[in-house]
C-alpha cells in the first residue's frame, strides 16, 4: 500500500480496537480499478472454457488456503464466530467450484428459421466489466457470489468491498490473483464509509461498467437501480427480507422448533434469509411457544473470540438499538417477551416476542438482529395471508406432516425461495437464489446465474442466394 494514500480504520465491534486499516479509494482510484478490469477483459474473455475452469478451481484452492486469515479478519471486523467464518468459507469455495463447472455450460441454440437457407443462432457471450457490491454479514459467501459466475462467463469484475469488512473482502481478490487470473480480472475497491455514495455512483456511471449486482438493503438497492437506469445498465438485486415460517397444526413441532431456532438466530439473525416471523396456527401455538422458549433458553451469547457459545456479537451497537426499539414498540402494544435480556455492548441475547400483530413495527420492519416475532394465525388460509402481508419476498418456510399440503401452501407464498419442513436459512451454490417484491430481482447461482452475466445474441448465417422484393 502507498503510505501516502488516504486510509480508514474499521474498529472491532467487540473491543473497539482497530481491526483493519484499509486504503480509502478516491473516485479517481475507483475509476482506475474499472479501467484495470476493462484492460483484463480481452484476455480473460478470449480464454477457452476449460482454461477458465482450471484457474477458477485454483482460486477455490487459494481461498481454502486462507482459512485462518479469514477467521482473523471476520472475527476482528464484524465480531463473527469462528464457526460462522468457516461455514462462510466452505460455501464460498463451493460457489467458485460450481462456477468453474459452469464454464462449459454457457450454451446457445439453433432456432428454426422461416427463411430458406438461413442458419439462425442464439449465442451467449460475456458482457464486459461487472460491478459487484458485497455486504458484511456473510462476507465470504456474498463477496465470492458477486464475482464467481461473472468470471465463469468470461467477464471481469470490480469488487466493491463493504466498509465494515475491507480486509475480509480483500482476501477474496488476493485469492483470485494468486490463482493466476489476469491482473485486474478482479479489481478491488475499498472506501471510507463517508465516501460510499460517491464511489458507488462513479462506478455505476463509469462507461466500462456494463452491469451491476448488489446484495444489501432495499433502500440502497433502490438508489443503485435508479442510478443504473440512467445508463440503461441491468442490475441484479438481492435485498432485504422478513422471512415467514408457517407452522401448521399437523407440523412436527420438535422439527419446527429446531429449524426456527437455527433460522432466527444463526449469525445472530444477521442473514437476509433469517426467520423474522414465525406464524403458528392457534391450535398448536401454546405448545410450540413453550418448546421454542425452552430451546432458545439454551442458546447463550458470548464473546466470539472465546467460541464457547452459539451466539456471538452483532455488528454494532446501532443493531442493538434498532432491535430493542422494535421490541419496545411491540411490547407497548401488547406483545409478550418469552425470551431475552439485557445486551452487554454488542453481545445481545436471543429474543422471542409472542403475540405480535401486523400493527407492530416488529411485524413489518427487518430487524437483522437476534429477535423473532411469533404471530398466531387462525388457520392455514390466515397463515398464508399473514406470510404475504409484507413488502419483502426472499425466503419462507412451511412445516406440516402432509408434504402435498406443504407444497400447496408453498406455491401460495409470494417469495423467491420457500422450504417445506426446512429452515428459511438455506443456500447452495447451484440453486437459483433471489427474491421478489422489495427483496429484489434476478437470480444468483447455478445455470440461472448465467442469465445475469451474459448477453444473449442472435446471429444468422445465409447459406443460399438471397431473394429480395426490391
Amino acid at each position: 500500500m502507498n503510505l501516502h494514500s488516504p486510509t480508514f480504520d474499521r474498529l472491532n465491534p467487540v473491543t473497539g480496537e482497530i481491526a483493519t486499516t484499509a486504503k480509502a479509494f478516491t473516485v479517481a482510484d475507483a475509476n482506475r480499478a474499472a479501467e484495470a478490469a476493462a484492460a483484463a477483459f480481452p484476455v480473460w474473455s478470449a480464454m477457452g472454457p476449460n482454461a477458465r475452469r482450471a484457474l477458477l478451481n485454483k482460486a477455490a484452492d487459494a481461498l481454502a488456503g486462507k482459512a485462518d486469515k479469514f477467521v482473523d479478519a471476520m472475527m476482528g471486523e464484524i465480531g463473527a464466530t469462528e464457526g460462522w467464518t468457516r461455514f462462510n468459507l466452505m460455501l464460498a469455495v463451493g460457489m467458485v467450484r460450481e462456477a468453474a463447472a459452469l464454464t462449459t455450460q454457457i450454451s446457445g441454440e439453433v432456432i428454426p428459421s422461416d427463411k430458406p437457407g438461413c442458419l439462425s443462432l442464439a449465442l451467449r457471450e460475456p458482457v464486459g466489466v461487472m460491478l459487484g457490491i458485497a455486504p458484511w454479514n456473510a462476507p465470504i459467501i456474498l463477496g465470492v457470489r458477486a464475482v464467481a459466475t461473472a468470471l465463469a462467463c468470461g467477464n471481469t469484475v470490480v469488487l466493491k468491498a463493504s466498509e465494515q469488512c475491507p480486509r475480509t473482502h480483500s482476501l477474496i481478490a488476493e485469492a483470485f490473483a494468486e490463482a493466476g487470473l489476469p491482473e485486474g480480472a478482479v479489481s478491488m475497491v475499498t472506501n471510507a464509509p463517508a465516501d460510499a455514495a460517491a464511489i458507488v455512483g462513479a462506478l455505476i456511471d463509469n462507461p466500462h461498467i456494463r452491469r451491476i449486482n448488489f446484495t444489501g438493503s432495499t433502500g440502497v438497492g433502490k438508489i443503485i437501480a435508479k442510478r443504473a437506469a440512467e445508463h440503461l445498465k441491468p442490475v441484479l438485486l438481492e435485498l432485504g427480507g422478513k422471512a415467514p415460517m408457517i407452522v401448521l397444526e399437523d407440523a412436527d413441532l420438535d422439527e419446527a422448533v429446531k429449524a426456527a431456532a437455527f433460522g432466527a438466530f444463526m449469525n445472530q439473525g444477521q442473514i437476509c434469509m433469517s426467520t423474522e416471523r414465525i406464524i403458528v396456527v392457534e391450535a398448536v401455538a401454546d405448545a410450540f411457544v413453550e418448546k421454542f422458549r425452552a430451546k432458545v433458553a439454551t442458546m447463550a451469547v458470548g464473546d466470539p473470540r472465546q467460541g464457547k457459545t452459539p451466539l456471538g456479537a452483532v455488528v454494532g451497537r446501532e443493531t442493538v438499538g434498532h432491535v430493542m426499539s422494535l421490541i419496545s414498540d411491540a411490547i407497548g402494544q401488547g406483545a409478550v417477551q418469552v425470551n431475552g435480556g439485557e445486551a452487554h455492548g454488542v453481545l445481545m441475547p436471543a429474543h422471542v416476542i409472542d403475540k405480535v400483530t401486523p400493527q407492530m413495527k416488529l411485524f413489518r420492519e427487518e430487524s437483522f438482529g437476534p429477535v423473532v416475532a411469533v404471530i398466531r394465525a387462525r388457520d392455514e388460509a390466515h397463515a398464508i395471508e399473514l406470510a404475504n402481508d409484507t413488502e419483502y419476498g426472499l425466503s419462507a418456510a412451511v412445516f406440516t406432516r402432509d408434504t402435498a399440503r406443504g407444497l400447496r401452501v408453498a406455491k401460495q407464498i409470494k417469495s423467491g425461495i420457500c422450504h417445506v419442513n426446512g429452515p428459511t436459512v438455506h443456500d447452495e451454490a447451484q440453486m437459483p437464489f433471489g427474491g421478489v417484491k422489495a427483496s429484489g430481482y434476478g437470480r444468483f447461482g447455478g445455470r440461472a446465474g448465467i442469465d445475469a452475466f451474459t448477453e444473449l445474441r442472435w446471429i444468422t448465417i445465409e447459406t443460399q442466394p438471397g431473394h429480395y422484393p426490391i
